[in-house]
């Protein structure tokens, strides 16, 4: 690309510090037009700081700058890049940008600088859209498994599947094409195995999806039971504040409120329901309309259920209407404290094997609680370490694509069909492959993709 483009790269507003980024090839020569340094910018030795200070055309300081040169093709877009690091603000970042621009760059388009960095070749497609991960992650865990795809640890992955696929897929073409060749021909036997071999990697990338999505996008856990059983209470504890309101009196909450948590690493979004009954009151009737709908949303469900009164007509009701709507859920009773007899407690468990027993009051279960919905989320099966996950659904989809037109080539070799049918459904597993790093992606999606980055990203 022969323009050069800059742009602030940090959170746009009053701060301390401010770096303004630009790249292309006359990087360096608009640099000189307006920092003034030691040396001018093209002299400085490249990959190291310079103080220094930006001036405008009538020679006014403008502010006190550190100006980092990089040059190509080891940067970030494998051009040559400066950075300006400034003090932050509307006015002198502005004031920066505007000479910039008079001097020669434009301002950079939403995701232009790790777009660059893909068209460049630095990174593969799945490897940007791990940028914008790492930017919003929200946990430990979720920046670990960024930075990993970042690093490449998906796009090598993929791309042994697909060198090994691409080797079967020329040898049957040469079959193809050159039959009156003396060469070694491939087996169907052969390309079947290859084919179940790439399967079997793609079952596992597959496989880690559930996990993967939860730490790039969080779970989505909402609490029902009827009124007063504890619901907000659990909310407030688990987000370890007093997010809702609590008291004696039946029908307190009458909306949906919703908290983001991190429990055990793993982004987790409560949301505390209106108790659902029916009532009169208009107000709280719509509270458990809307809870009903986040009932249908929900990835997982918290029943919460009275220990002391829970066999009621209205409880089992509640039951029966999340059996229906949503098949995970985790049936929690709650106040345990007030079931004084130990044989009460015995039947209690005995009939309700898989529930949770808390006492939100005397703070007991809750830590058995936590653990439940960490295992939901993971099942303690994902090495963070030595796994790659997958976390993105655009992916996800072209991995289920690419495995079902293996799935096909196997069957066109079980039913005897000819090679041609089978070097097709090979050569589209390679393009849905291929559409997750990039390599066959069409000019739409990669569109879609950068255009969700922020500018000066």
């Amino acid at each position: 690309m022969e323009d050069t483009i800059a742009s602030v790269s940090t959170a746009v507003g009053n701060a301390g510090l401010a770096v303004i980024r630009m790249s292309g090839e006359k990087a360096f020569e608009i640099a000189d037009k307006v920092f003034k340094g030691k040396v001018q910018v093209k002299d400085q030795k490249s990959h190291t700081l310079q103080y220094g200070r930006i001036v405008d055309d009538d020679g006014e300081v403008v502010d006190e700058v550190l100006l980092a040169k990089m040059a190509a093709p080891k940067t970030y877009t494998r051009e040559d890049v400066v950075e300006i690091s400034c003090h932050g603000g509307f006015y002198v970042t502005g004031r920066i940008l505007r000479l910039l621009f008079e001097k020669g760059a434009r301002p950079a388009e939403p995701g232009e600088f790790t777009r660059r960095a893909f068209i460049n070749g630095r990174i593969d497609l799945s490897q940007a859209e791990a940028v914008m991960d790492l930017i919003q992650a929200k946990t430990g865990k979720s920046s670990r498994v960024a930075i990993k795809q970042l690093e490449g640890k998906l796009s090598s992955e993929l791309n042994d599947i697909i060198t090994a696929l691409t080797n079967t897929l020329a040898h049957i073409e040469v079959d193809l094409d050159y039959p009156e060749y003396d060469h070694e021909e491939l087996s169907m036997k052969q390309v079947e195995e290859e084919a179940k071999r790439a399967m079997t990697r793609l079952d596992k990338l597959l496989g880690s999806f559930h996990y993967g999505k939860i730490l790039r996008e969080g779970m989505d856990v909402v609490i029902v039971g009827k009124p007063n059983t504890g619901k907000s209470s659990l909310l407030n504890y688990l987000t370890r504040k007093n997010r809702a309101i609590v008291t004696d009196i039946p029908g307190t909450t009458r909306d949906v409120i919703e908290e983001t948590v991190n429990i055990g690493g793993i982004p987790m979004k409560l949301t505390d329901t209106a108790g659902v009954r029916e009532t009169r009151d208009p107000v709280e009737s719509i509270g458990v309309s809307r809870s009903l709908e986040a009932l249908e949303q929900a990835d997982l469900v918290i029943l919460m259920m009275d220990a002391s009164d829970w066999q009621t007509d209205e409880d089992q009701r509640l039951l029966e209407l999340v059996r229906s709507s949503q098949g995970h859920y985790i049936k929690v009773f709650n106040k345990m404290d007030l079931v004084k007899e130990s044989e009460n407690i015995d039947e209690l468990k005995r009939l309700n094997p898989d529930s949770v027993f808390i006492s939100i009051i005397e703070d007991k279960g809750l830590d058995i609680l936590e653990k439940r919905l960490i295992d939901y989320a993971c099942g303690n099966k994902i090495d963070l370490d030595n796994q790659v996950l997958v976390t993105n659904a655009r992916h996800e989809r072209q991995l289920r694509l690419a495995y079902e037109s293996l799935e096909s080539a196997l069957e066109a070799i079980r039913s005897n069909m000819t090679l041609d049918i089978v070097a097709l459904e090979l050569r589209s597993a390679l393009e849905h492959l291929g559409r997750i790093t990039g390599q066959t992606a069409e000019e739409e999606i990669i569109n879609a993709i950068f255009s969700r980055f922020c500018i000066g990203k």
